[in-house]
C-alpha cells in the first residue's frame, strides 16, 4: 500500500479506524479516503488523526455516482460498509439488501469503470448457511464480490473477500452489554451451549492487510481463529454475576461455521488461515498457490474447532484491549 491511494467504505467504523491507524503508521500511503454517511463521526475521526494524508467523503453505497466519483485515481479499495445489526435488517429488509447487496454491486461497477487495482470485502461467518436475512445479504455480497472478476477477465481490478468471526469490542459486540449488566449483578445469555469464533480487531485488520497483498482475485481468505464459549466470556467479564437463560433469539445460531463442508472440496489450509477458491472460474484466472488440499469431511465450525480461548486468556485480551 506504500505511495497508493485507499478508499475505505463504512471507514469510521470501528473496523475503518482501526485500519486507518495501521496503515497510516506502518504502511506510508499516498492517501486514505474515508467513505461514510455520517459527518459527526468524519469530524471526529479527523480530529483523532490530525492527519493530511485523510480524505473525508461524505457518501453512501447506495448512490452509484458519488462512488465513481470517490474512486477516482484510487488503487485500492477496502469495503467494509454494510447493515450489520441482525434485529434491525429483519425488521428492515429492503433496506438491508440495498446497502448490503445493491451497495456492494454498485461498488463494483464503479472499481471496474475506475479501473481500480483491487477491492477486497470484509465478509462474517454469518454469510456461512444463512438463517437471517443479514447473513444472506452477505452471502450474495460474498457471490457477486467474487463473480466481479468475470467482468474484468482477470484484469483490474481484482476482486476477493475476507471472511472472519466476532470482533472482540467492536460495535454490537457482547462485551459491551455484559460490562453494562455487570453492574446490576445479572447478565442474560441466550443459551449455555452457545459457541462463537473470535478475533482481536487489529488481528482482524492485519488478515485483510495481508490478504490484500497475497489475492490473486477470486479467493475467500478466512484466518484460523480460536473459539470461545459464551458462558467462559461472561465469567470472564463478571465471574460473580448471576445468569440468566433468555433462549436463543430469532436468527441467531448456536455455532458457527467459518468452512463448510461443500466449499472444503476446493478449499486449501494454510498455516495460518483457510483459502477457499471459487467454484467457477469464467474469468480464466489463477489463484494463490500453494496450501494443502482439504480431505475427508472437513469443516470449520466454532463447536469443532481445536483452539480454545480460556476464561484466563479471554481476561487477559479484555484487559489488554482496556474493557476491564
Amino acid at each position: 500500500m506504500t505511495g497508493k491511494t485507499l478508499l475505505i467504505t463504512g471507514g469510521t467504523g470501528s473496523f475503518g479506524q482501526k485500519f486507518t491507524e495501521i496503515a497510516l503508521r506502518d504502511h506510508h500511503p499516498k492517501a486514505i479516503r474515508i467513505f461514510s454517511r455520517g459527518e459527526l463521526l468524519q469530524i471526529q475521526m479527523e480530529k483523532r488523526f490530525n492527519d493530511d494524508r485523510l480524505r473525508f467523503l461524505i457518501g453512501d453505497v447506495r448512490d452509484r455516482n458519488r462512488l465513481s466519483r470517490a474512486m477516482n485515481e484510487v488503487d485500492v479499495v477496502v469495503h467494509a460498509a454494510a447493515l450489520k445489526h441482525v434485529p434491525a435488517c429483519e425488521y428492515n429488509p429492503i433496506e438491508a439488501i440495498r446497502t448490503n447487496v445493491d451497495g456492494t454491486l454498485n461498488l463494483i461497477d464503479a472499481a471496474i469503470d475506475s479501473r481500480v487495482d483491487r477491492v477486497i470485502l470484509i465478509s462474517t461467518d454469518k454469510a456461512v448457511h444463512p438463517i437471517n436475512l443479514y447473513g444472506a445479504t452477505k452471502m450474495v455480497a460474498e457471490k457477486v464480490m467474487i463473480q466481479g472478476n468475470s467482468y474484468t477477465g482477470g484484469e483490474k481490478p481484482r476482486f476477493s473477500c475476507v471472511r472472519y468471526g466476532n470482533v472482540i469490542g467492536s460495535r454490537g459486540s457482547v462485551i459491551p452489554l455484559f460490562l453494562a449488566q455487570r453492574k446490576s449483578g445479572r447478565i442474560t445469555i441466550t443459551d449455555e451451549r452457545m459457541t462463537r469464533f473470535w478475533i482481536q480487531l487489529e488481528q482482524g485488520v492485519r488478515f485483510v492487510i495481508s490478504s490484500l497483498q497475497r489475492m490473486q482475485g477470486g479467493e475467500i481468505f478466512v484466518p484460523k481463529l480460536p473459539s470461545m464459549r459464551l458462558m467462559d466470556l461472561a465469567d470472564a467479564i463478571a465471574p460473580e454475576a448471576e445468569k440468566v437463560f433468555t433462549g436463543v433469539r430469532p436468527g441467531e445460531k448456536i455455532h458457527e461455521v467459518l468452512v463448510t463442508e461443500d466449499e472444503a472440496r476446493h478449499t486449501r489450509e494454510f498455516d495460518n488461515f483457510f483459502l477457499i477458491n471459487p467454484e467457477h472460474i469464467y474469468w480464466g484466472g489463477s489463484t494463490l498457490p500453494g496450501g494443502r488440499p482439504i480431505t475427508g469431511d472437513f469443516h470449520y465450525s466454532s463447536q469443532m474447532n481445536t483452539h480454545w480461548l480460556s476464561k484466563e486468556d479471554l481476561q487477559r485480551i479484555l484487559m489488554s484491549e482496556g474493557w476491564i
